[in-house]
């Protein structure tokens, strides 16, 4: 039997960069930092004192006044992103097709922001203080639970936590259920919200982030040779992917045709990832052989591109092993992560959607802050502005702790 053919027909988004889906791109093409200094809190004493925050971000027009004290910003993330996908897709649930329209939405940290509010509250008043919607606020799974009653689909449930591969995975695994024919919608994608002291100060104990506090639209600088950490983002992305026909039988515009998928793992290291990038080659790979193209037919990588030291040597090793000379000769690879920051479990979902529409638009985002090459860092970054071509493949990379890996292929859909 043939596979079924999985497309993208509604995209949502909120990030570092703007509200909705245009917004972030507008910013994006353009070259536009969403880093600044962390307004959440006061980070006075802590070594990093800048994020990628959401600005602006109003939940009541997705989010119902009563409901909002009943769950973390990660879940509100979700129900904006989703019903904009929604929206987008001109698509609403009916009845009779509802056991037949699933969600997968992960996080990479969960409610950590309603975690540190609610132990300071038992700590300084004591446990009839602590909120009874305290456990439902911040487990992971009910970012898609809320998706799934505000929409009501009731196909597969899904919420993947893999790190910063999480947004990637979800769809990735939406992709697979669409495919084997268990469901014929998915709404995927990623969420995370946890710029707070204590995911700051951790990733500080790991001299992870960037300490670049007096210039911070230009902390953020993957594959650049003075790169001195990530900076951490917020905010999400959903996709609506619809097998083919479903699509076409409702008349759906198409943005693009999600075509390939890889998930492997190191094996290697807790957070290191593998000094020969062998599982992001091998996730590449698989993402190339499950849609049956040779890797020459990808014209542009959003990297994973984290602006830390190890993961974007071993990154461009990896692509360098997979793509042979092509990646020397007419493949494009850019960090937008040099403009979001690191949205850590949203990255790869948010990833996705730029992903699409540069191939939509026949435009690869920069990657800024590109100053000084590093020579270990040796392909084309599409540095600091962005560049017009006509885009056939794209290939969306998000790697994460543990030494999971994510890759998801998409193609230009013509028919």
């Amino acid at each position: 039997m043939a596979q079924r053919r999985v497309v993208v027909t509604g995209m949502g988004c909120v990030s570092p960069l703007g509200l909705d889906v245009e917004q972030s791109w507008a910013a994006c093409v353009a070259g536009q930092s969403g880093i600044g200094p962390i307004t959440k809190f006061d980070a006075a004493g802590l070594k990093t004192h800048i994020a990628g925050e959401v600005k602006g971000f109003d939940p009541t027009p997705y989010v119902e006044l009563r409901d909002q004290k009943k769950m973390d910003s990660f879940i509100q993330y979700a129900l904006a992103c989703a019903q904009m996908a929604m929206d987008d897709a001109g698509y609403r649930v009916a009845e009779d097709e509802a056991e037949r329209v699933g969600v997968s939405i992960g996080a990479g940290l969960g409610g950590l922001p309603e975690i540190e509010r609610q132990h300071k509250l038992l700590l300084e008043a004591g446990p009839r203080r602590v909120s009874p919607f305290f456990i439902p606020m911040v487990i992971v799974n009910l970012a898609p639970g809320h998706v799934a009653i505000a929409t009501g689909a009731k196909g597969p449930n899904l919420s993947i936590v893999t790190a910063c591969a999480t947004g990637s995975h979800s769809l990735g695994e939406a992709w697979h259920t669409i495919r084997r024919d268990d469901a014929d919608v998915m709404i995927a994608g990623g969420v995370e919200s946890t710029i707070t002291p204590l995911a700051i100060g951790g990733f500080n104990a790991m001299r992870a982030l960037s300490t670049r506090n007096d210039d911070p639209e230009r902390a953020s600088r993957p594959f650049e040779k003075d790169r001195d950490g990530f900076v951490m983002g917020e905010g999400g992305a959903v996709l609506i992917l619809e097998e083919l026909e479903h699509a076409r039988a409702r008349d759906a515009k198409i943005y693009a045709e999600l075509v390939g998928y890889g998930a492997t793992c190191d094996a290697h290291h807790i957070t290191a990832p593998d000094p020969q990038g062998d599982g992001a080659a091998r996730c590449m790979a698989m993402a190339l052989r499950s849609a049956g193209l040779a890797p020459n037919a990808v014209d542009y990588i959003n990297a994973h591109g984290t602006s830390t030291s190890f993961n974007d040597y071993y990154e461009t090793l990896a692509i360098k092993r997979v793509f042979g000379d092509h990646a020397k000769n007419g493949l494009w690879v850019s960090s937008t992560k040099s403009m979001t920051g690191h949205l850590l479990g949203a990255a790869g979902s948010v990833e996705a959607v730029f992903s699409v529409l540069a191939l939509q638009r026949g435009v690869a985002p920069p990657t800024i802050n590109y100053a000084i090459p590093d020579p270990d860092c040796d392909l084309d970054y599409v540095p600091n502005t962005s560049r017009e071509g006509r885009l056939q493949t794209v290939l969306s990379n998000s790697f994460g702790f543990g030494g999971t890996n994510g890759s998801l292929l998409f193609r230009r859909f013509e028919g």
